[in-house]
């Protein structure tokens, strides 16, 4: 039972021996995923910021193929999901060498995923052309698709290696480096679009310098994290059948966020086609809500970590209790979130455009609306990310993603 088992996490017993949830220890996990989450949106946010000040062309672009870009990035790199979940369940079950073992697994596997980002990335031309997009704006799009898809396996092995801390509830070390990444992001995008004239290129080019950055630091912070207690230098030799295992359990919970994505990307694609000033403002919109569903997404990963701790540590009961609860606060977090940007919106959107461009009041004007709506969806994709957030602490992505596919 609950009460009996020291390795559950987030249990607090009261003076009558009853297990609770402790509140405290689940704000002290969420907190660093939260604004780690929302450091993850800032790094889109500064593209589109620096984007923005080229043109509404160059906005356009970004927005046609922006969220296309994080379907093939999330859906290769899932294979680098697994691992958060895999550390969890070791970690409450106390084997901690197995963890340590995850994550050599998980970076393996994402450097398997190597030709197929360079394969998506090369042909990127052809599959755009159906979408039957303006000239100038296909071109200025394929200049970032190709090397933001290069550097996805840069992406994967960054997110296995935080999967680690994740998983052992040291969150703080995710926060920690992503906000060196995000900074990085930000000096990089400067450089390499203005200082040395690479234009929306040099957007792509300096999240992937950024994420090498931030790969080298967590790698560095896993080797000398309790070396005796992990052994990491001990278990990197490669096991084909656990580097397999990273893609049998990871490209179904990857399949949860890129079907979704996928809706998203084409609606973008769409817009485009319709106009410049409704691709750039779907765009703005897209990245503000962001700040709504990003932080809940770290929300929901808390999910994953508590959930798989309890499975791990024999206990199902408090798994299921941690799991509802965290669907619960993820629900709550992301509606209200997304109204607040709703309501701050006159003040934001306008930060997205150049002041010089004749396009900028039509966008402001229409990327106000999609804000609203964007603010309802809110509550219901934080019901989605918290739940298959919760299953997949639980290693079960088959069922969630069966249901978002149909859906």
């Amino acid at each position: 039972m609950a009460a009996d088992n020291p390795r559950l996490p987030a249990r607090r017993i009261d003076a009558h021996g009853v297990a609770h949830v402790d509140g405290r220890a689940i704000l002290a996990l969420a907190v660093p995923l939260v604004i780690n989450s929302l450091l993850q949106s800032l790094l889109g946010l500064t593209d589109t910021w620096f984007i923005g000040q080229l043109s509404t062309e160059a906005m356009a672009a970004m927005g046609a193929i922006y969220f296309l870009v994080l379907v093939f990035v999330i859906f290769f790199a899932g294979v680098s999901f697994a691992v958060q979940t895999l550390v969890a369940q070791a970690y409450g079950a106390g084997r901690y060498r197995r963890a340590s073992k995850a994550v050599w697994s998980g970076l393996y596997a994402s450097l398997a995923t190597l030709p197929m980002f360079a394969l998506v990335a090369l042909g990127g031309r052809t599959l755009l052309s159906p979408f039957g997009l303006p000239a100038d704006v296909e071109a200025l799009a394929i200049a970032f698709w190709e090397p933001r898809l290069l550097g996805g396996p840069l992406a994967a092995a960054l997110w296995a290696v935080l999967g680690f801390f994740n998983g052992i509830g040291q969150t703080r070390v995710t926060l920690a480096v992503t906000a060196v990444v995000a900074v990085a992001n930000v000096f990089f995008n400067q450089w390499l679009i203005f200082d040395l004239g690479l234009g929306i290129a040099g957007s792509a080019w300096a999240t992937n310098i950024a994420q090498a950055i931030g790969l080298v630091l967590s790698m560095a912070a896993f080797v000398v994290h309790e070396p005796r207690k992990y052994r990491p230098l001990q278990t990197l030799r490669p096991r084909l059948r656990e580097v397999w295992r990273n893609f049998r359990l990871g490209i179904p919970m990857a399949l949860m966020g890129t079907v979704d994505l996928g809706a998203g990307a084409l609606f973008q694609l769409m817009q485009v086609r319709v106009g410049v000033v409704e691709g750039a403002a779907s765009q703005i919109a897209m990245m503000l809500t962001s700040l709504a569903y990003s932080p809940g997404y770290g929300l929901a990963m808390v999910g994953t970590t508590l959930v798989g701790q309890s499975i791990g540590a024999g206990d199902r009961d408090w798994a299921a209790k941690l799991g509802n609860r965290m669907i619960l606060i993820c629900m709550c977090f992301m509606g209200g979130v997304g109204f607040a940007i709703a309501l701050a919106g006159p003040w934001l959107v306008p930060l997205f455009v150049s002041a010089g461009d004749p396009a900028a009041p039509r966008v402001v004007s229409l990327a106000l609306t999609l804000l609203w709506i964007g603010a309802c969806y809110q509550l219901f994709d934080g019901l989605n990310f918290s739940s298959g957030a919760a299953l997949r602490g639980a290693g079960d992505a088959t069922l969630p993603s069966a249901l978002v596919l149909a859906l």
